[in-house]
């Protein structure tokens, strides 16, 4: 028997519309709810810089500007003060070591030499005066201890006389007494001539070498003040150039007063300023690079200064072989500084997103090239014309390099 088979129930063509029609409400609510949740910014893309993230050579240097100062600085600051009575050189002239500058004049100075050369007059009139009063007491006590020794020689000859007499009886006891004490006294009279002669002498000796002393300290003094005298010449302390000269003719100087500078032009150096964020990469003898006329020149670090002034701090930079003929104090330069070896990295070009972002994050630009997203990435080391992508970026994307401040809270960009 022959069963009947029903045909299965099966969509009609009508529903079709209503399919559809639940599939682009879907997609609508999709782009209210979800897509419109994320800040948005339209902008035209002519208005943006775009560039694309490559793989090439990154050179790690910096472009700094310097400007050229003498390699060394000499300042001159005033031994003495005084009224400025002569100007003999004028600012900007070459001089030589010793050259006077400038002749100053000091009436108390005058007075101290005056009194020093007094003072000095006196000290010598008075060693002189014990000097003769010494050699005189000298002689005196020589003529004492000349004449106690020979009454010493007759008195101890007359008392031999008298002990060989009295030994023959041939005078009395009391004579030959006589003599004996007589001798004794003698004895103990030169004793006493001969220790006052020489106590006199060792005074002498102490005496006039403390005078001596006082003396040579006096004249040094004076020697002193002379030198004193000698500084109100203001000499040139160096071979160069006269860089400045604060003083004018008629003009108080105070003593420790800075007067002017020598600029000693033997050779050049290059005094560039550098932004603190460098600061822990910049070490001496880093290697620079100098361009003139289409010729290199190089440089080395020679000192970093330690104090940072308006978020920048100071370094100086010599030639290493040649330099510039045409080199001038004041000149300015650019200069590559060099801050560590080539290497392969990704690489996008410069911009001012930078400012805006920190280089945390960046606008990639999606494949159909009219939309934009933000994504974070990492920037590693950066010169005049990269930055050095090490995360967030892949080879061939392109992103937005403009500045973002107008973007606001954005998290896409609209491009039309």
């Amino acid at each position: 028997m022959d069963k009947k088979i029903e045909n299965k129930k099966r969509i009609k063509p009508k529903y079709y519309g209503y399919f559809f029609i639940a599939l682009l409400l879907l997609f609508l609510i999709y782009q209210i709810f979800f897509t419109s949740s994320i800040p948005t910014f339209r902008t035209e893309i002519d208005k943006l810089s775009i560039a694309e993230v490559t793989q090439s050579k990154f050179d790690d240097y910096i472009t700094i500007n310097g400007n050229v100062a003498p390699i060394s600085t000499i300042y001159m600051d005033a031994y003495e003060g005084g009224r400025v009575k002569e100007k003999l050189i004028e600012e900007g002239t070459m001089v030589k070591k010793g050259d006077i500058i400038l002749k100053l004049e000091n009436v108390n100075l005058y007075e101290q030499i005056m009194v020093s050369e007094s003072n000095l007059a006196l000290k010598q009139n008075d060693l002189r005066s014990t000097k003769l009063a010494f050699d005189s007491r000298q002689v005196e006590g020589r003529r004492s201890l000349a004449t106690a020794s020979t009454d010493l020689q007759r008195l101890k000859r007359n008392f031999e006389q008298n002990q060989a007499l009295f030994d023959e009886e041939l005078i009395s006891r009391e004579e030959y007494q006589l003599s004996y004490e007589n001798y004794q006294l003698s004895k103990k009279m030169f004793d006493i001539v001969k220790e006052q002669t020489e106590s006199d002498n060792e005074l002498r000796r102490t005496s006039l070498k403390g005078l001596d002393a006082d003396l040579a300290r006096m004249q040094k003094t004076l020697g002193m003040v002379y030198q004193r005298l000698d500084h109100l010449n203001v000499r040139a302390p160096a071979d160069g150039q006269l860089g400045f000269l604060d003083a004018e003719i008629g003009q108080n100087i105070t003593q420790g007063q800075r007067i002017g500078q020598i600029n000693v032009l033997t050779d050049y150096k290059i005094e560039a300023d550098i932004d603190e964020h460098y600061i822990d990469r910049i070490k001496r003898d880093l290697k620079a690079v100098l361009v003139r006329n289409n010729t290199e020149y190089t440089l080395r670090l020679r000192k970093v200064y330690p104090e940072v002034r308006n978020g920048r701090f100071k370094i100086d930079l010599v030639f290493v072989d040649k330099k510039p003929e045409t080199i001038r104090t004041g000149q300015s330069y650019n200069i590559k500084l060099q801050l560590g070896e080539s290497s392969d990295a990704l690489l996008i070009p410069k911009g001012s997103f930078f400012q805006s972002t920190g280089g945390q994050w960046i606008f990639v630009i999606g494949a159909d090239g009219k939309e934009a997203l933000k994504r974070p990435i990492r920037i590693g080391k950066q010169n005049s014309r990269y930055y050095e992508v090490l995360e967030g970026l892949d080879e061939g994307e392109k992103v937005i390099t403009s500045n973002y401040d107008s973007f606001g809270d954005a998290e896409r960009v609209i491009m039309e």
